[in-house]
């Protein structure tokens, strides 16, 4: 997931925000107030442990708080943080389960439901069935989603929803690579990228893997290029492109590489990893 995006729905749900909100949830009290504050701060210091201490305790003083999703879901993050994906997992499902429009944790869900499942898994079309479920039900409310509360400009939260919405079209992508659904998988990983304000490099490079998959080596072959060739694309995702690049031009020349003819790099598949 991206984490910048939650970083700026936290913010702008510090104390200021809360009180500030026209429309949408409020605390109940001063202390149910503190209490959500606790878990907004420690996220926002990026204490993971702090966030979960500081839920539990939210959550089992104020049963009834109208915040109880986002809670939840600052709380399945935090475990998500800490690498624990199964109580990662659990609370983003129970953060769905008293908010079926919370579109941060169904995300989070796509993405964890996509990386739990294996290629020999029985319940494995179940598993990305569910993923995409979640994907669908998330895009559906971002894109009805009003903006949260008056501190962020119009232009802020568009910019927020295209990219929570190219995280969305992000996991479709990958649970159609992951049948290898290659069109379909195209057609999600473009939507991704044409349509995100700050468009990661990651989805590039796995629209590039699911071009080469498909066959259409030279979209593959300008895809890895233009990701190699990006000042703020990560060395690990730089790697994989020149991978793609070379599998893509192998595949161009009947299987033989120019520069080693014996020797042609396997062909490269993007699996799903976990968004920094």
């Amino acid at each position: 997931m991206n984490r910048w995006i939650s970083t700026a729905m936290v913010a702008c749900l510090g104390t200021a925000g809360l009180l500030a909100q026209q429309k949408g949830p409020r605390p109940k009290t001063q202390n149910e107030l503190k209490a959500i504050q606790a878990v907004i701060t420690a996220s926002q210091q990026n204490n993971p442990d702090g966030v979960i201490t500081a839920a539990e305790d939210c959550l089992a003083k104020f049963k009834d708080t109208e915040f109880k999703d986002t809670i939840l879901f600052l709380e399945a993050q935090a475990y998500q943080q800490k690498g624990d994906k199964e109580k990662a997992q659990i609370y983003a499902e129970r953060a769905v389960g008293a908010n079926a429009n919370d579109y941060q944790a169904g995300l989070m869900l796509a993405e964890l439901t996509i990386q739990g499942t294996r290629e020999h898994d029985l319940d494995r079309d179940d598993k990305l069935a569910k993923a995409e479920k979640y994907a669908n039900q998330a895009i559906t409310a971002i894109n009805s989603a009003e903006k949260p509360n008056a501190q962020l400009t119009d232009q802020q939260w568009t910019d927020i929803k295209k990219d929570m919405v190219a995280e969305g079209h992000d996991a479709l992508g990958m649970a159609a690579l992951d049948r290898k659904d290659y069109p379909n998988a195209i057609d999600e990983f473009k939507a991704a990228v044409d349509g995100a304000a700050n468009v990661q490099p990651a989805y590039e490079v796995r629209l590039a893997s699911s071009y080469q998959s498909a066959g259409k080596n030279d979209e593959a072959i300008a895809v890895a290029e233009k990701v190699m060739n990006e000042e703020k694309t990560p060395a690990q995702i730089k790697s994989i492109a020149q991978s793609i690049r070379a599998s893509a031009i192998v595949a161009k020349n009947g299987g033989k590489s120019p520069a080693q003819p014996n020797n042609a790099p396997p062909q490269v598949q993007i699996n799903p990893q976990p968004k920094q």
